[in-house]
């Protein structure tokens, strides 16, 4: 780091954050042990345990927010000597919340307390020397602006859903069990959050990964329930070798470390400084975007996510507004160094994050006008929005990515856990065109709650998606006067599209499901409190949670004071250079605002709603049970016919994976290669047996029998006839015995005399 040091003493809370996911894992135990001997079945434990959480997270914000705040004025702080003990266990590394450099006081810098988890030595040398320069596996907690924002996020979202749950799944057969891995699958976010190590990092993510199994596949009695939480399963899978490979490749750039600080470090250093080389980074971040692909739902891999709408809603909206599905936005934003210079973002125009997310925010937002299973729009919507944050990023737009990160998940909840309270009202169907429509006097709150969060996605101002939206098409420093880390034009427009397909499929919504007449069966009915209440919280947030990053021009035309301004920047933006891209070094910069870019955006947010407004209008004031013309423009226009067929199959995506790669595989794949086993490896087997016996034969009747046996025998007979010829010498009389010693010592003497003749 440069210059000295100067930490204040670190917070309790900063040393005790693993308590958050501590809390939430330990409720998952007492729940599975203990849950149904409860009045509640559990769910109390839960409630209690996510509201501790929350609580907890809420001071931590709260401190990180006054440290950070205390922090501007460098005599608040006293100078002390840099945390150096190695890591080990009952020992930990705590890192400062500032240091000083060349140009001051920088905040923000993380809070790292690490112990070491388990250390990797070769058993073949049993040295002291060899153990103690052994890689050491830490596990610990990483406090920094980002991991405060999400614990903030994760356990309000999650607070608000086990509240709703308890009436949504009220009576189901299995609500101790979804308790249970509602507490784990907040574990689990938490975990991975606060991650030091890539290992750390690498189970948090997994283990997302299977609570998501086991919660989109909660009614697994229906197939599609099943299949879905499979589908979701296996693809983040493939994304997951992307990971595992990435991540080995930073492990030995980084000289065997795991640390993501160390790794960080490396990043952002040349290759002759010590650093790790471009191409590596390259290949690392390729890598590890094909593991952001299958997470975060990006294109070609986002199909699970659509038919993860199988599951509960309540957990729908934990998936797809806190939890699993921004794992890898965070992973990104971790890791931003590894990106920042394996892909170049700094100075470039294109580059594989921003382009994939560009492709995928104008894809999902297209697929998202086709739906009429509002859970399965909002789905898509899901992955527009994914696609959004990406793409900020891979502009080199990292607060804005990391702030729309922050205000979707409180409009797009809001949005979740309304439908979740229509489908309650209308029988639990999610069928727009048939079972919903004139819901608005009927259910005025949740109409009015879903209004609000289908205005802050679309990004109508002052809603909170307004500032975050805005601020991503700044940075792509197209717009004159933005002045980004580069002129990504193709994400720009990219952006602009998807901000009116934003605003036009949001108000397809609204019409089918409000507006006109109800044509479900029964009369629906507004929810009870125990749904209503965190819808009104999470509209709230939407309404006001993008003021937290106002531009200063905006502060001042307001006559708003001058520190209002970038509060989010201030808090959440990692400033330490062992943490995020150096400016000095990188020429990192922040965008700036742009009043007619903010205007003109807004411009395509209301079109597309006018034009929209006026279709269903016109549509409506013919037949209020209408939901579409019957002679509108696709039967008129086999282009648009032929669009409109490509979204409603989805671009074929599931029938390539479904029908052609998997029925493939167990189809004429499985047909050739069992044909193959059966004609051809068979063949060989059979053929090698057979050649195998005829040589057994010849060996058994040529040489077994004719040379072995043979020769068995010859010696048989040779020694019978010699036992023969001695049995003939003991006839049992004296006198021969006698003749033939004499015979013998006649024979020995003729031997000695010539000898001794021979010698003399």
């Amino acid at each position: 780091m440069l210059g000295a040091e100067l930490v204040t003493q670190t917070p309790w809370i900063f040393e005790t954050v693993w308590l958050i996911p501590g809390i939430m894992a330990a409720s998952f135990m007492l729940i599975l042990f203990f849950g149904k001997r409860l009045p509640q079945k559990g769910a109390e434990i839960g409630i209690a345990a996510i509201i501790a959480a929350f609580a907890l997270s809420s001071f931590a914000t709260y401190t990180w927010i006054s440290e950070i705040n205390s922090g501007s004025e460098a005599e608040s702080y006293e100078a002390l000597p840099a945390a150096t003990a190695p890591i080990g266990f009952g020992s930990a590394v705590v890192e400062p919340i500032a240091f000083a450099g060349e140009e001051g006081v920088v905040r923000g810098a993380p809070i790292i307390t690490e112990y070491e988890w388990f250390s990797v030595t070769d058993p073949m040398q049993e040295s002291v020397a060899a153990k103690s320069s052994a890689p050491a596996i830490g596990i610990g907690t990483w406090v920094d602006g980002q991991s405060i924002m999400m614990l903030f996020v994760v356990t309000f979202i999650s607070m608000l859903v086990h509240i709703y749950s308890t009436e949504y799944v009220s009576g189901d057969r299995r609500y101790t069990h979804y308790f249970a891995f509602l507490s784990l699958f907040t574990a689990s976010m938490l975990f991975m959050v606060l991650s030091t190590s890539t290992i750390q990092l690498i189970v948090g993510w997994e283990l997302v990964g299977v609570c998501s199994f086991a919660l989109i596949g909660h009614w697994w009695e229906d197939k599609p329930n099943s299949d879905a939480a499979l589908k979701a399963f296996l693809t983040n899978r493939v994304g997951d070798i992307g990971l595992l490979v990435g991540m080995i490749i930073l492990f030995f750039a980084a000289g065997n470390s795991f640390s993501i600080e160390k790794i960080n470090q490396m990043a952002v250093l040349s290759g002759e400084d010590g650093g790790i080389s471009q191409g590596v980074l390259l290949a690392a971040s390729l890598c590890l975007m094909a593991a952001v692909m299958s997470k975060s739902g990006q294109f070609i891999l986002h199909t699970w996510l659509p038919d993860a709408m199988a599951g509960p809603t309540p957990v729908s909206a934990l998936i797809h507004a806190a939890t699993m599905v921004v794992a890898g936005v965070y992973m990104i934003g971790r890791l931003y160094p590894v990106f920042w210079e394996g892909l170049s973002i700094y100075g470039s125009n294109i580059n594989a994050m921003a382009f994939i997310g560009g492709l995928t925010t104008v894809g999902g937002g297209l697929l998202a006008f086709v739906q009429r299973d509002i859970k399965k729009v909002l789905a898509y919507s899901t992955v527009s929005q994914l696609g959004y944050m990406v793409m900020a990023l891979g502009v080199g737009a990292y607060t804005a990515g990391m702030f729309h990160l922050f205000t979707h998940a409180f409009f797009k909840a809001c949005l979740f856990l309304g439908a979740g309270s229509l489908s309650h009202a209308c029988h639990h169907s999610f069928d727009m065109k048939k079972d919903m429509g004139g819901l608005r006097k009927k259910m005025p709150l949740t109409f009015a709650t879903f209004m609000i969060g289908s205005l802050a996605l679309a990004g109508l101002p002052p809603l909170a998606g307004f500032w975050s939206k805005d601020e991503i098409l700044v940075g792509a420093g197209v717009w004159p006067g933005t002045e980004g880390n580069g002129t990504y034009h193709i994400p720009f427009i990219f952006g602009c599209i998807t901000a009116a397909l934003t605003a036009a499929y949001m108000t397809r919504v609204i019409w089918l499901t409000f507006f006109g007449k109800y044509r479900g069966h029964e009369e629906p009915h507004e929810s009870s409190w125990r749904i209503r209440m965190p819808l009104v919280l999470l509209a709230g947030f939407a309404t006001v949670a993008g003021f937290l990053n106002m531009p200063s021009g905006f502060v001042s035309a307001v006559g708003l004071p001058k520190s209002w301004a970038h509060k989010f920047e201030d808090w959440v933006e990692p400033e330490g250079v062992s943490t995020f891209v150096s400016k000095a070094q990188n020429g990192f910069t922040h965008a700036k605002p742009s009043l007619s870019l903010a205007i003109v955006a807004s411009g395509l947010v209301l079109i597309s709603i006018a034009v929209v407004w006026t279709y269903y209008k016109k549509l409506f004031a013919k037949d209020e049970m209408a939901t579409e013309y019957t002679d509108g423009f696709m039967s008129r226009m086999p282009l648009l016919a032929t669009g409109h067929k490509i979204l409603t199959n989805k671009y074929y995506l599931d029938h390539l994976y479904t029908d052609k790669i998997a029925g493939t595989t167990k189809g004429s794949l499985a047909k050739v290669s069992y044909w193959f086993n059966q004609n051809v490896l068979d063949a060989i087997v059979n053929s090698a047996g057979s050649v195998s016996a005829a040589a057994g034969r010849a060996l058994y009747k040529h040489f077994d029998q004719g040379v072995i046996d043979n020769a068995v025998n010859s010696s048989a007979g040779a020694a019978s006839s010699s036992g023969g010829v001695l049995r003939r010498l003991q006839s049992g009389q004296v006198r021969q015995y006698a003749s033939l010693m004499f015979g013998a010592a006649v024979l020995i003497a003729v031997v000695f005399v010539f000898a001794l003749g021979e010698r003399g």
